[in-house]
């Protein structure tokens, strides 16, 4: 029997043994730099002939590990293996697929603080937020473990006289996984788990950015017993093999987190009907987020400037529920705008290996130019009140920024960017807000900070987003507790980690029996 899900808890940095076990982890993970990776396809490990480094973004002249750069042809034999090992997969039963994620959860509390201090180098998450990501990762496993036994189960139909009526769910086939780098451990792990405990096999293509965390959460699957072949590893730049994996006639469905560019690309082309293709295909897809937080006159607004400051600044903005834009009722805007800047200063920003920085780096040189390059257009749009530069240190360090008295249908209102800069937007009233927060063409998280239950009420019928919060910030989404996607542009609505995810991974199947 298998217990009732509960949410992993959080490590104590503040109790001296925790904080010793997560120092020795990180000189662990530390001497493990350099080491070289193979592509996983079945059981075979394959080095292509070129590889390519993933760096530590805090600093970039240390190599975290070197990968394979996967090439078509090693795409084409992953998906003919994962194909192959689907026609036996899909027959065990749902329980002994659960109880390997189990086992891997198991496995995964036991290296907790390891995987934390991957996380930290080689993403540049700062401790708390490293540990946030493998407790998430480990409530995935765990929930959808669960998930595939309840859905294996007998389902509910009506009673019909004279026949024997039943509804099953059946795996689709061979998925492609593509998961992004900043939750590179748990939205990856969290997509894969739950492709291949509902009975699918997964080819895994992680970010370039985070392949070697990807890789060592196959190994722990492994660890567990996973079968080769249902999972086959695969590293490599998207632009090199994403096309071949998406449009190939045996991928049955992709899984994918990422920006809204290459999620609609992959929606176009998975749209098209290969030569071979007896089936079209499945796209689950997040694809950022504009998220914005209102701050109401009638809130305690000392809450509210933390929930933005954290929403907008925790893991350096790099999340796509991050809160890019504060809209604040102006009977309190100069007042939360002084609060929120004073507590912006004392936010420490350097290495994350460090546990008193609050902000580590943003993940590597093309994400830090395309932030400056945001800032400055903030400078024409908006008043810059604190922040604005790269810091001069080795690594990708960016000041957290806040532009005041921004329109909002400004460029830094409107397009995602992925990093520390918020805008802070000026309403008339609670209706104006919820007006400018439903400006964008996204629709993932929002928050709302009021005391009056009118306004709340409002709020939860047309703030238009996926994932709304009340008096808290709009990040942090838990597993099982607050189902996760977003409306719009923010994808198809997946609600990962919801009671209903894992229908996007399954088909239903009527059987009907005449007496």
């Amino acid at each position: 029997m298998v217990k009732e899900f509960v949410n992993e808890p959080f490590l104590d940095y503040k109790n001296p043994e925790v904080r010793k076990a997560m120092e020795d982890a990180l000189k662990k993970v530390r001497s493990q730099f350099g080491k070289e990776y193979t592509l996983l396809i079945g059981d075979e490990e394959i080095k292509t002939g070129e590889v390519f480094d993933s760096i530590n973004p805090a600093n970039p002249k240390e190599v975290v590990g070197t990968v394979q750069q996967a090439r078509k042809e090693d795409v084409e034999r992953a998906i003919q293996v994962a194909y192959e090992t689907f026609l036996d997969w899909r027959f065990m039963p749902a329980w002994e697929r659960a109880s390997l994620l189990f086992k891997a959860a198991k496995i995964m509390r036991e290296r907790r603080h390891e995987l934390n201090a991957w996380l930290v180098y080689e993403i540049g998450k700062t401790w708390p937020e490293a540990d946030g990501e493998t407790a998430e990762t480990i409530d995935f496993l765990e929930f959808y473990g669960r998930e595939a036994i309840r859905y294996s189960q007998l389902q509910e139909v009506t009673p019909y006289p004279g026949e024997v009526n039943e509804l099953r769910y059946i795996p689709l086939g061979v998925g492609a996984v593509i998961p992004p780098w900043n939750f590179g451990l748990s939205i990856m792990a969290g997509m894969t788990s739950a492709a291949i405990v509902a009975g699918n096999t997964v080819v895994l293509k992680p970010s370039s950015d985070s392949p070697v965390t990807a890789r060592i959460f196959i190994d722990i699957l492994r660890e567990a017993g996973l079968p080769s072949g249902v999972v086959n590893y695969i590293s490599g730049k998207g632009e090199v093999i994403g096309d071949t994996l998406v449009a190939h006639p045996k991928t049955r469905f992709i899984a994918f987190t990422g920006s809204r560019d290459v999620g609609l690309h992959i929606v176009e082309l998975a749209a098209v009907k290969q030569p071979g293709q007896i089936w079209i295909k499945r796209v689950i897809a997040e694809m950022g987020g504009k998220d914005a937080i209102i701050v109401d006159d009638e809130c305690d607004l000392d809450d509210a400037v933390e929930g933005v400051f954290s929403s907008a600044f925790g893991y350096q903005g790099q999340k796509c529920s991050a809160c890019s834009r504060a809209i604040v009722v102006e009977k309190v805007y100069n007042e939360f705008v002084d609060k929120l800047v004073a507590r912006t200063k004392k936010a420490k920003v350097g290495p994350p290996e460090n546990y008193e920085n609050y902000m580590g780096p943003v993940i590597n040189e093309r994400a830090m130019r395309k932030i400056l390059h945001y800032i400055e257009k903030g400078k024409e749009e908006g008043k810059l009140v604190h922040g604005g530069k790269q810091l001069p240190r080795e690594g990708y360090f960016i000041e957290p920024t806040i532009f005041i008295d921004v329109a909002p249908d400004a460029v830094i209102a409107q397009e995602e960017i992925f990093g520390p800069v918020l805008a802070v937007i000026k309403a008339k009233d609670f209706d104006h807000a919820i007006e400018i927060a439903n400006n964008t063409e996204y629709g993932l998280t929002g928050s709302v900070y009021t005391k009056n239950r009118k306004k709340i009420a409002k709020a939860r019928e047309l703030f238009h987003v996926g994932n709304l919060y009340i008096n808290r910030k709009c990040t942090g989404a838990l597993v099982g507790v607050h189902p996760f996607g977003g409306f719009n542009m923010s994808g198809t609505d997946s609600k990962a980690g919801g009671r209903d995810y894992l229908l996007l991974f399954l088909q239903a199947k009527s059987i009907s029996e005449k007496l």
